[in-house]
């Protein structure tokens, strides 16, 4: 079994958790037009034979087509063997009988080139024979990352391939420390990359994705340039310090900010009905109050008059003065009530 290296463990993470970042990928090089929502179902990537085990980085069926797409960081010579070997056991594993006679299918498959050299070429070829004699070539095709521009990669939509794409950079990680301007360039650049990738994935409506490649792009970056701090500071400055608010925690926010809206609506319109209800009672009672009162003085100013106009011998005015209003106020005028 071959070792793990970061390059793998980013690659089967994107494989594994984020399975639709391949199919633009697919599109890309087989010439397919596979939907980005269409069903992927993932095959085992382990084979057992005679002198150990063998595994593949990634197996996809798609309808009824397998893909087999490995992941490679250095220019390994032997590269078109395991390939034909990997993509043989597929054959076997899916061998459909027809009778007494069989069937095999080789899958798709395709390498991705992380790094490349002058010499990496763009097909991996075998030549094989079959015990008739019969000559049949078998060839696969090499993507090389080092190929694709940013503008390219945003433009098919390869997000996958960003996490790589600092590899292209990695030789002059010392240089880049000791040349301002070649370092400002390459956070610019990432700057862009950045920005790009939030409008694409704010467009996709997958918000919570930006995080996670922002995070795998970051470990990547941190594992080329390790030796150059500045570089991997300066690099996490720029993609760390962005993080898109996923869809989950955008719905609790905007359902938090309507209940603190409604909450403050209602502490408002119960406050504007408890004053309005106050003013009212506070009305009701005062006209109350205010009858009450101006009844009573009412009647003590009477009682008065009343009594001053008995003790001057008036007594026959009382009935007037009780029942006419004017003859009433005349009285009060008079006796400066």
């Amino acid at each position: 079994m071959r070792d793990n290296t970061i390059f793998d463990d980013v690659f089967r993470t994107m494989m594994e958790k984020m399975t639709f970042l391949v199919v633009p990928l697919i599109n890309d090089v087989f010439h397919t037009s596979y939907p980005a929502d269409v069903k992927i179902v993932q095959l085992r990537n382990e084979y057992q034979r005679v002198d150990g085990e063998i595994i593949t980085d990634s197996r996809l069926l798609i309808g009824n087509r397998i893909y087999h797409i490995e992941c490679q960081s250095t220019d390994d010579t032997t590269m078109a063997v395991r390939m034909i070997e990997y993509d043989f056991a597929t054959a076997v594993e899916f061998a459909r009988k027809q009778g007494r006679r069989y069937r095999m299918e080789f899958p798709r498959s395709c390498v991705l080139y992380l790094r490349n050299s002058r010499n990496t070429p763009d097909f991996l070829e075998v030549d094989v024979v079959f015990p008739d004699g019969g000559c049949h070539l078998y060839r696969v095709p090499a993507i090389k990352v080092e190929n694709y521009t940013k503008d390219k990669i945003f433009e098919k939509s390869l997000l996958m391939l960003l996490p790589f794409y600092i590899m292209r950079y990695e030789k002059r990680g010392h240089e880049m420390s000791e040349n301002p301007q070649l370092f400002q360039e390459l956070l610019n650049e990432y700057e862009v990359i950045r920005s790009k990738l939030e409008v694409e994935i704010t467009e996709s409506g997958r918000s919570e994705l930006f995080s996670d490649l922002i995070g795998l792009i970051t470990r990547i970056s941190d594992h080329i340039f390790r030796n150059e701090e500045k570089v991997r500071k300066g690099i996490g400055e720029i993609m760390g310090g962005h993080v898109l608010e996923l869809e989950s925690e955008k719905r609790a926010r905007l359902m938090a900010e309507a209940k603190e809206q409604a909450e403050a609506l209602g502490r408002e319109q119960g406050m504007a009905q408890g004053m309005a209800q106050g003013i009212a009672q506070g009305m009701a009672q005062g006209m109350a109050q205010g009858i009450a009162q101006g009844m009573a003085q009412g009647e003590e100013r009477l009682s008065v008059l009343i009594n001053r106009l008995i003790l001057d011998n008036r007594g026959n005015e009382i009935q007037k003065v009780v029942t006419d209003k004017e003859m009433r106020e005349a009285m009060y005028r008079e006796y400066q009530l």
